[in-house]
């Protein structure tokens, strides 16, 4: 994967950035039949490790039989001819794991990937050995980049990295393992802490996200008025009160960042000035807010 001498902003020295995040990496990418990682399969995976400063120390791949069709392939070009005679997961899950074991699964949508490979892990009853990830897009949304958009495209050619075949895992991976030290760079000039997120554990068949712990720090004030409730079949108006409620399928900091981002007031509980409840479960936890006549939505 090549790399371009003129990049947007410098890179620092590898020793500064061990030094600021000591962390070891898998990076990690997947295409996949569906979207819905419960009713779909994984066609291809690609891995990178890469080290505390930045340099590649490892790359492994393969191809899947996902014993259904392929789904979108005139996005990611797996054909079922390109996918015969590929080994199953279940045949490279003794191979595939251990490269996870004890690093932060980083990946483009991080929760995407790991819920796909955490899925298919516990098809085999077994749990995927990732405790931490990183999401490269919600670290460069940390980052306030001045870009129309933080797709890997986008990143690649704002930090000068070849990207030679978007939608092939191998290459996806290459790619953002090339800007992960950049990024890192990025984030250590700005004494950021890394956005990690803790991993969730498996209900349902599907690997779900655990409730993100309260903020500790103080959110600035929300900008607009709060106009009330939420109607029924209304939209939703800069200033609402917006409350989430239980496990999320998006990583939790992700959907608050996009909400106030949108003008909304996320708040961590439901009172009388809620103008509206999000949850994946309308049976869980909302017993409060019907009773103050508030909208809940799935």
């Amino acid at each position: 994967m090549g790399r371009s001498d003129a990049v947007s902003s410098p890179l620092l020295q590898p020793s500064t950035i061990a030094a600021a995040y000591p962390h070891r990496y898998v990076v990690v990418d997947v295409e996949t039949a569906g979207l819905i990682a419960q009713r779909s399969r994984i066609l291809s995976v690609a891995v990178v490790h890469v080290a505390s400063d930045g340099t590649v120390e490892r790359r492994w791949s393969t191809l899947l039989d996902p014993g259904c069709d392929p789904g979108p392939v005139h996005i990611h070009g797996l054909t079922r001819e390109r996918l015969a005679g590929s080994p199953i997961f279940d045949l490279v899950a003794d191979s595939l794991l251990p490269l996870l074991d004890g690093r932060i699964f980083v990946a483009h949508n991080a929760v995407f990937d790991w819920q796909m490979l955490a899925t298919e892990a516990m098809r085999l009853g077994i749990r995927l050995p990732v405790e931490w990830r990183l999401c490269t897009r919600v670290l460069a949304h940390r980052l306030d980049l001045d870009l129309p958009n933080l797709k890997l495209a986008t990143l690649a050619e704002y930090w000068g990295v070849v990207q030679r075949q978007a939608h092939d895992a191998v290459d996806d991976a290459d790619v953002l393992a090339a800007l992960l030290p950049r990024a890192l760079g990025h984030a250590a000039s700005q004494q950021l802490d890394l956005p990690l997120a803790s991993c969730g554990t498996a209900r349902d068949d599907v690997a779900i996200l655990p409730a993100r712990p309260r903020a500790t720090m103080r959110k600035p004030p929300c900008p607009y008025l709060n106009p009330g409730l939420l109607t029924v079949g209304g939209p939703l108006v800069q200033g609402m009160r917006v409350a989430f409620t239980g496990d999320t399928v998006i990583d939790r900091e992700e959907l608050v960042e996009k909400a106030t981002a949108a003008g909304l007031h996320v708040t961590s509980a439901v009172s009388r000035r809620t103008s509206v409840v999000l949850t994946n479960d309308i049976r869980s936890g909302t017993s409060k807010a019907r009773a103050h006549g508030i909208e809940v939505k799935d």
